[in-house]
């Protein structure tokens, strides 16, 4: 890891998701953060998503972690992101997303939050990879990716929300290489 690389990484904070970050998941609800994800949700899958988000924090199984992503130096929440476990191609892997509030993007914030919830996902100890499956029409996550140092395996379709196919890059990262 560079030295840019390092500060960057450590210019957040990821905090595990809790009961109080609800307001944070509306605000991440906007219809510019949704463009890619099937548009905003409705306030009941809003709360439905929450709640899954505060039982996965809590999990202490390795299915995954939901965190906030907040600058290391303050507590406000400027973001989301977390892995979970998915079934991909006959196997098991943890899956990875994030968002950033639209003030504090374009400042590498989703990049060094990306490499710490690898860091996280590692630590588990449970799947090899991480995989992130972003639009292939969105570029600035398809650009998180490659800067958090995962392999682009190809586009594939997927569904997001469910029901609804989505052409997606599906990014890699090999979480027993040197983090």
């Amino acid at each position: 890891m560079t030295s840019v690389q390092r500060a960057a990484a450590s210019s957040v904070r990821i905090v595990p998701w809790s009961d109080g970050d609800l307001d944070l998941l509306r605000r991440a609800n906007a219809p510019e953060l949704m463009d890619h994800l099937g548009g905003p949700e409705t306030e009941e899958q809003l709360r439905a998503r929450h709640a899954r988000y505060v039982t996965l924090s809590a999990d202490r199984t390795g299915r995954g972690r939901m965190f906030r992503v907040a600058l290391a130096g303050g507590a406000e929440a400027v973001g989301a992101i977390g892995f979970w476990e998915r079934t991909w191609r006959d196997g098991e892997v943890y899956e990875t997303g994030w968002t950033v509030l639209p003030e504090f993007q374009g400042r590498g914030i989703a990049s060094a939050a990306t490499r710490a919830v690898a860091d996280a996902a590692r630590a588990a100890h449970k799947h090899r990879y991480l995989h992130a499956y972003p639009s292939v029409e969105n570029g600035p996550s398809n650009g998180v990716c490659r800067k958090a140092g995962f392999t682009l395996l190809g586009a594939c379709e997927i569904e997001y929300p469910p029901g609804h196919p989505l052409l997606a890059n599906d990014w890699r990262l090999d979480l027993r290489a040197a983090g």
